[in-house]
């Protein structure tokens, strides 16, 4: 079902089958285009920055011609928390040291957004933040093992165990926690082509 007949057709740079579903769950007339982009970024950025930063990065490695009625869009998701980025654990034990500091604490999930046509580019971001109950070490290790949030900035995702149980309140947008912030996407689009 579309709901954005009248947009151009998205082009999204992105592996992550959350911002699919999300786009599809909006109504947005999209595909799944494959870039190649390192995710390093300067050491002097800090928070929305970060994000910002990846997403343009991201959208300046598509190589291929965007067309007329076509967009290409590409996001970058990241966990601040204590003056600290949390990116995607490399293994067990970096996604043990991320959840017993999200423990019992309020964090700011940041997604970056940037929306490209054959002419301009143009980036933003969305924030939310999301407090999480007291994690005690045995609930971490179950989680990790039966979830395997190595994919997910932060070690966790919102749609799953952890924010069922785990999260103990957002202020901001759920989705954006996912990794697209959809509602401020979808007006940033509608103002990007006006």
């Amino acid at each position: 079902m579309s709901f954005n007949s009248n947009l151009p057709k998205i082009l999204l740079a992105s592996q992550s089958p959350r911002r699919k579903e999300i786009l599809t769950m909006a109504g947005f007339d999209f595909e799944v285009v494959s870039i190649q982009a390192d995710e390093d970024f300067p050491q002097e950025l800090k928070s929305h920055e970060i994000c910002e930063y990846l997403s343009l990065h991201k959208s300046q490695h598509y190589q291929q011609e965007i067309l007329k009625n076509q967009v290409l869009v590409t996001a970058d998701t990241i966990v601040w928390i204590n003056n600290e980025v949390l990116n995607k654990p490399a293994n067990t034990e970096e996604a043990q040291q991320m959840l017993q500091k999200l423990s019992g604490k309020t964090h700011t999930v940041y997604t970056g957004v940037t929306i490209r046509n054959s002419t301009r580019t143009h980036t933003f971001h969305d924030k939310t933040q999301v407090e999480f109950y007291p994690l005690t070490p045995d609930e971490i290790n179950l989680y990790i093992q039966n979830c395997r949030p190595f994919d997910k900035a932060g070690s966790y995702g919102i749609q799953d165990w952890m924010g069922t149980v785990g999260v103990k309140g957002i202020l901001g947008c759920f989705y954006n926690v996912m990794g697209f912030p959809s509602a401020k996407f979808y007006r940033e689009l509608n103002s990007f082509l006006n």
